[in-house]
């Protein structure tokens, strides 16, 4: 819990920031960067489970616990850890944090776990994605924070996509999905994405200061997404 209000403590002091003229949207454009050239540096994960292949489940504990929040070499952030303490009361059959829900729905493959504390609310989704050739499925992980119902991009924000190989029964860091992700749009919009709990295709977001927003479809291609 200390972690987490942490985090709220980090996202109220930036709501400020986070009006933001150009120069602070290259900043925090940069800030994302280098989050997720730290995330792709992972070693490949192994997915343990038991039966035919795995689940939304094994997937979500598999990416939670490749990193040690006790290793202080270890680049974790306290939305992550507030989604990996939220899973393990889940798996221990335990309540969730005052603030906290877990929605956990295996048949779809989706995970969604939210925390609000006053106007604002961190969403961290996960889901994955059955590939054409049956040998390979895609994992993504979306963080995303919101300050009364409007994006509002906070520090660790971002959409990572993990490619799990059946033979190997590992994952890896992905950027061949057909798409790059964007922090921002040309005319100034926040962007955002949406993944799907029925269906199969990611919703993107823009979001203008002027409360405006645009939205626009990925289209999964059985491997690939494209507009």
């Amino acid at each position: 819990m200390y972690l987490v209000m942490n985090f709220f403590v980090y996202l109220h002091r930036n709501c400020f920031i986070l009006k933001l003229n150009s120069m602070k949207r290259l900043s925090l454009a940069f800030i994302f960067a280098c989050f997720a050239m730290v995330m792709a540096a992972q070693d490949a994960i192994r997915v343990n489970y038991r039966g035919a292949s795995p689940t939304i489940s094994d997937f979500v504990w598999a990416y939670l616990s490749s990193i040690d929040n006790d290793d202080e070499d270890a680049e974790v952030d306290e939305s992550f850890n507030a989604v990996k303490s939220a899973w393990v009361n889940h798996r221990k059959g335990l309540p969730q944090s005052e603030g906290g829900k877990l929605t956990v729905d295996e048949k779809n493959g989706y995970v969604l776990y939210e925390f609000t504390y006053d106007e604002n609310t961190l969403k961290v989704e996960m889901c994955y994605w059955n590939e054409a050739d049956k040998k390979h499925k895609l994992f993504a992980y979306n963080v995303k924070s919101f300050n009364n119902g409007k994006y509002n991009p906070g520090q660790y924000d971002g959409l990572l996509f993990y490619r799990y190989n059946n033979a190997t029964k590992e994952m890896t860091p992905c950027d061949d999905t057909g798409f790059e992700t964007q922090f921002s749009t040309d005319d100034g919009a926040y962007v955002s994405y949406t993944l799907p709990r029925v269906g199969k295709d990611i919703i993107v977001t823009s979001w203008y200061d002027n409360g405006k927003k645009k939205q626009k479809t990925l289209k999964w291609k059985g491997r690939r997404f494209s507009y």
